[in-house]
C-alpha cells in the first residue's frame, strides 16, 4: 500500500512545480526551528552588549551572518521543496540541536567554545546536505539541482569539521574557506545555484519567512529592555528613565512598522538571479541591523534626561538605524511595487539616514533626550511623513474622481 497517498507523513519530498497543490504558508516544523534562533539571536545580542569594542562588533557581525545562513539555507530548502514527512521531521529535529550547540558556544566563542560551534556548524551544513540527498532520490529533471546542492554542502561540512579541530588563527581561516565553498554554491557565474532552472523557490514562502525572522530579530530589543530594566529594578528609577523605557519600546515597534508596511511579505520583480541575491543580502543586513539597534536601544534605561547617551551604544544604535533604513529602500527597489512605494520615498529614507549622523554627531555634547529627540525624528519620520503624504494625495485624488 502506498501511504504516501493517504497522508503527508509518507510523502518523499518533491519539488514545488512538480506536486498539484502547494502553498506559501509556513509550515510549523519551520516555525519551531525558528525558535532555536530567538535563543542564538539574544545570545549573540548579549555577546555584543558585553563585547561593544571594534573587535567584539566585528565578531558579532561575523558570528550572525553565518548563523543567519544556517537559518536562511534550510529555509530555501522548504521554499523549493515540499517536505512535511516524518524523516523530514525527525532531520529538522536533529537541525534544531546543531542551533542549540552553536548558540551555547557563543559566550565563549573566543575560547574553547570555538570548536563546538564549528561542528555544530559542520553538522549544521551536514543535515542540509542529507535533506538535498533525499529530494536527489526522487528529482526527475536532467538538470539535478539537489545533486549540486548536496555536493557542496557536503564539501562544506567536512571543511567545518576540520577547522575546529585546527588551532587559530588557523581554524577560522579553514572555516573562511567553507563559508566562500557555500557562496559560491549560490553565486558563482554560470555553475552558481541561482542560475539553475530549477532554482525558483515559492517567493510568497520565502517573504513570509523574513518577515517572521525579522519580528524575532527586532524582538530581541524588547527582551533587551525589559532584562535590562528587571535586572536595575524598576522601583529603583524615576520617571525620565522610565520615559526613555517606552521610547525604547516604541522605537522597536515602529521599525517593524516601517518594515512590514513598505517591504514586509513582498515578492520580487522577477526571477532573475541578481534581484533575488539583493533581496536575500539586503534583508541579512537589515536584520543585522536591527539586532544592533536593540542592543543600543537597551541602554536607554541606564541613563536620565540629562545624562550624555553612552557613545559606543550610541554608534552602533545610529549606524544600525542608517543601514536599516538603506536596507529597507533596497528591498523596495527589489520587490513588486505596492501603494505605499508612492509615499516612502527615497528622499524620506536619505533624510532619517541623515538625521541618523547628525545624532552621532552631537551626541557627546548634548544630554541624552537631545540625542533621543534627534534620533527618534529620524525614525519615527519613517512613518510620519509617509501617512502625512499618503492622507493628502489620497485625499486630493479622491476629490478630484468625485469632480
Amino acid at each position: 500500500m502506498d501511504l504516501a497517498k493517504k497522508h503527508p507523513l509518507w510523502r518523499k519530498p518533491k519539488h514545488h512545480l512538480d506536486v498539484e497543490t502547494s502553498n506559501d504558508h509556513v509550515h510549523w516544523i519551520e516555525l519551531f526551528y525558528d525558535l532555536a534562533h530567538v535563543v542564538s539571536i539574544f545570545v549573540l545580542g548579549n555577546y555584543l552588549s558585553y563585547h561593544l569594542g571594534f573587535t567584539g562588533f566585528t565578531v558579532f557581525a561575523l558570528l550572525f551572518i553565518v548563523i543567519w545562513f544556517a537559518w536562511f539555507d534550510i529555509s530555501l530548502f522548504n521554499s523549493i521543496y515540499v517536505s512535511t514527512d516524518v524523516q523530514h521531521r525527525y532531520i529538522m529535529a536533529a537541525q534544531i540541536v546543531t542551533i542549540m550547540i552553536m548558540s551555547s558556544a557563543i559566550v565563549h566563542i573566543g575560547g574553547a567554545g570555538w570548536m563546538y560551534f564549528a561542528i555544530g556548524y559542520a553538522l549544521n551544513r551536514a543535515i542540509i546536505s542529507l535533506l538535498y540527498f533525499r529530494a536527489k532520490t526522487v528529482e526527475e529533471s536532467k538538470t539535478c539541482l539537489p545533486s549540486h546542492m548536496f555536493r557542496c554542502f557536503a564539501i562544506a561540512a567536512v571543511i567545518f569539521l576540520i577547522s575546529a579541530f585546527l588551532p587559530a588563527p588557523y581554524s577560522y581561516m579553514v572555516f573562511a574557506g567553507g563559508m566562500v565553498v557555500l557562496a559560491a554554491l549560490y553565486v558563482a557565474p554560470k555553475v552558481g545555484a541561482v542560475f539553475q532552472q530549477r532554482f525558483l523557490p515559492r517567493f510568497g514562502h520565502m517573504s513570509e519567512r523574513f518577515a517572521l525572522l525579522l519580528l524575532i530579530v527586532a524582538g530581541e530589543g524588547f527582551f533587551k529592555l525589559v532584562i535590562t530594566l528587571a535586572e536595575k529594578g524598576i522601583d529603583n528609577v524615576v520617571g525620565d528613565v522610565l520615559v526613555n523605557y517606552a521610547f525604547g519600546g516604541l522605537s522597536v515597534f515602529v521599525l517593524c512598522w516601517i518594515y512590514f508596511d513598505f517591504v514586509g511579505n513582498g515578492k520580487p520583480r522577477d526571477n532573475e538571479p541578481a534581484t533575488f541575491v539583493k533581496w536575500t543580502i539586503a534583508h541579512l543586513l537589515l536584520m543585522l541591523s536591527a539586532v544592533t539597534i536593540g542592543v543600543a536601544l537597551s541602554a536607554e534605561v541606564k541613563i536620565g534626561f540629562i545624562d550624555q547617551y553612552p557613545f559606543k551604544y550610541a554608534l552602533i544604535g545610529c549606524l544600525g538605524l542608517a543601514a536599516y533604513l538603506y536596507c529597507l529602500l533596497k528591498i523596495q527597489h527589489v520587490i513588486e511595487r505596492r501603494t505605499a512605494h508612492r509615499f516612502a520615498t527615497a528622499n524620506v529614507r536619505y533624510m532619517g539616514i541623515m538625521l541618523c549622523f547628525v545624532t552621532l554627531i552631537i551626541v557627546p555634547f548634548v544630554p541624552s533626550i537631545v540625542a533621543n529627540m534627534v534620533w527618534g525624528a529620524a525614525l519615527f519620520s519613517q512613518i510620519l511623513v509617509p501617512v502625512r503624504t499618503a492622507f493628502k494625495t489620497l485625499t486630493r485624488e479622491a476629490n478630484q474622481a468625485l469632480d
